[in-house]
């Protein structure tokens, strides 16, 4: 009989037939025990007498999926139970009863021995170019939650994110790539379990690999496995939302899960302080190799195991910091960059901490793409009629070149958007002057205080039909302008319904209504989303092409005119004062053309459409109305106030 000896690489518990190797990394633990749980929670404990570089590990032998098992050690003379960083599964939800204590950590969730194996049936990744991509973001229980199409057992889980009724909302709306809010195992913070709300969102880590069992019906693990198989299968990719800045240990009060207790070097501090560049408390350094480690370990898991197509970094700034400064040539980047599996994945970062220098657009690596909260802020101020924007519009619509050059597209393609999670949706953008968080109890204090919004007359809903069209039109104005910007653009799947969170622009708490998308929808509503999926198909076959011409070595053979109302071209001195303008692009000497006609003012404006080639227009879209791709018999349009049209112009049509 062979005996198995325990080895300290990989860590986390890596099971095998003949048992389970289980292995830590735990400088700080002088004495640390594995417990191994029955159903009951009764426990038998192992010490961990074997180390390696201050990893201790240890072989069971007979252990199969499923086993429930922690690490026990001392702090402060009492026993403490804590979780594997490198566990893949927790046999139920995370919750605890504040304030929380060593005896309570027995009452927490306990991590499951996995078996990686599943079936993919064959079904492979999209493999989507990068500039392909339009990214809808979305919750995995909120977007299917009130979805009355959807059976109800799988309504706010895993599995209704593929469920039939969802997979052809889907194919309805053109949507090709899911960006997922964490799915990663979240513990609620302290203050949020005292008033009896859970994070919703899920920005506050628990166990990094660990899919949160809080969207399972029996297995977490192989329902988000056969969601993301199944969304592949339908073309669509999916990016996960991951948060690796900080963890749910908080700061120096906060409770102890892991980390905390097995090496003190996990968490950025200055002096004894933990320092908080992420405003919860604590600050993961990955200039620490354990830490390093422990992401590029969890990022690969998620690709190989999961085959998940790239990651969102929250506050990304932070990943990128070496003590208080950040780099963007930081051992995380060239980890990243060198690594052979996530080189070849997405790579999006928010590219902001709260710390000093925090603010980072426009200096992340080669490679990576970069929210731009440029062209949102900009777009919201100079659709609700704020004066002095038009300049920094044209520099947004044209792919912010100032931050991100030509030359790298699409490798550096900026990520655009009007909303995100964070902040007003567009419903809201356009009914609320004031943000009303109200629900979250913190008074009111909470969320982003410069939204750039408007109520266009009554605050929240209304029945008066001239509110609910300048509503309407002015949603419009911001999609059309999103979605014809040069970028990938990013659109939350809430906005495609309508949705209204009632004035919260910080939903992060709200398990509710307020965050689970409205499946009812009223003609206005419905006849939004009908627009929206028509001007992305527009999008995707229009724009597309424009962008691959206007990227990388091609990108200065092409023609792009500003111009007045009349076709006259526009001076220096036209930027400060005019309020409608046209954009003339071709691809090439003779190629495909676009015209935009912006009309900001509060009167009608008649454009003159390009005609040097006797070219023949489509109007594409005019957000005056819901009409799509009309033919143009004209050669001057008028554009009613506060709106925006699109033109396009086929030289193949022109040459039959």
């Amino acid at each position: 009989m062979t005996t198995i000896i325990s080895r300290p690489y990989p860590l986390g518990a890596t099971l095998c037939e003949q048992g389970c190797n289980f292995a830590i990394y735990a400088p700080d633990c002088e004495e640390l025990y594995l417990a191994l749980f029955d159903p009951e929670g009764q426990y038998v404990t192992y010490q961990l007498t074997q180390e390696y570089a201050g990893i201790k590990h240890i072989f069971m032998e007979n252990i199969t999926a499923g086993q429930r098992y922690g690490y026990i050690t001392t702090i402060k003379g009492q026993e403490h139970y804590l979780a594997d960083p490198y566990a893949k599964a927790l046999e139920q939800p995370l919750h605890y009863q504040p304030p929380f204590s060593a005896k309570k950590s027995f009452q927490l969730a306990k991590c499951l021995v996995t078996d990686d194996h599943f079936d993919w049936q064959g079904v492979t990744s999209p493999r989507r170019a990068k500039n392909e991509m339009v990214l809808f973001e979305t919750h995995v229980k909120g977007v299917s939650k009130l979805n009355l199409e959807v059976e109800e057992s799988y309504r706010g889980r895993y599995l209704g994110l593929v469920s039939e009724a969802m997979l052809n909302f889907y194919k309805q709306q053109n949507i090709n790539t899911i960006q997922l809010l964490p799915v990663a195992a979240c513990m609620h913070e302290p203050h949020l379990l005292e008033m009896n709300k859970v994070n919703y969102w899920g920005y506050n880590p628990y166990l990094f690999m660990v899919p949160d069992p809080r969207y399972a019906d029996k297995d977490a693990v192989i329902e988000l496995k056969t969601a993301i198989r199944e969304l592949h299968r339908n073309g669509i990719e999916v990016i996960l939302d991951v948060v690796y800045n900080h963890t749910a240990e908080a700061g120096p009060d906060g409770p102890i899960f892991n980390l905390k207790a097995l090496d003190k070097n996990y968490y950025l501090k200055h002096g004894q302080h933990f320092a908080n560049y992420t405003g919860c408390g604590n600050t993961v350094d990955l200039a620490f190799q354990p830490a390093l480690n422990i992401v590029m370990d969890t990022l690969r898991y998620w690709v190989n195991e999961y085959h998940v197509d790239g990651f969102r970094f929250d506050l990304a700034a932070t990943l990128g910091r070496e003590g208080e400064n950040f780099n963007p040539n930081s051992g995380f980047f060239k980890a990243i960059a060198q690594d052979p599996v996530l080189q070849q994945t997405k790579l999006i970062a928010e590219p902001w901490d709260i710390g000093p220098n925090g603010y980072q657009v426009g200096h992340f690596p080669f490679g990576w793409s970069e929210c731009n909260d440029r062209l949102r802020d900009i777009s919201r101020s100079f659709w609700r009629g704020d004066q002095g924007y038009l300049t920094e519009l044209a520099t947004r619509i044209m792919g912010s070149r100032d931050l991100y050059s030509a030359s790298n597209w699409p490798y550096r393609l900026t990520v655009n958007y009007v909303t995100y999670h964070d902040g007003f949706c567009l419903q809201d953008l356009v009914s609320y002057k004031s943000k009303h968080n109200e629900a979250n109890g913190e008074q009111n204090r909470d969320g982003h205080g410069d939204n750039r919004s408007a109520n266009y007359g009554i605050e929240g809903p209304t029945d008066d039909p001239l509110i609910i069209a300048i509503r309407e039109k002015q949603k419009r104005n911001l999609m059309t302008t999103l979605l014809f910007s040069f970028g990938i653009p990013h659109i939350l799947m809430a906005d495609v319904l309508s949705h209204s969170q009632k004035g919260n622009n910080n939903a992060y708490c709200q398990d509710n209504e307020i965050s689970w998308l409205n499946w009812q929808l009223d003609e206005n509503k419905q006849e939004f989303r009908t627009w929206l999926a028509q001007l992305i198909t527009a999008r995707q076959e229009i724009m597309l092409p424009f962008i691959r011409a206007f990227s990388g070595d091609s990108r200065n053979s092409n023609r792009v005119y500003w111009r007045q109302l009349d076709g006259s071209a526009i001076s220096h001195d036209d930027w400060n004062q005019l309020t409608a303008v046209g954009l003339h692009m071709g691809i090439g000497e003779d190629g495909d053309q676009l015209f935009y006609g912006i009309n900001q003012t509060d009167a009608p404006a008649r454009f003159s459409l390009p005609s040097k080639t006797d070219q023949e227009w489509l109007m594409v879209c005019n957000t005056s109305s819901t009409e799509m791709n009309q033919p143009v018999e004209r050669k001057q349009i008028v554009l009613e106030p506060t709106s925006i049209a699109i033109f396009y112009s086929s030289s193949t049509i022109q040459t039959e």
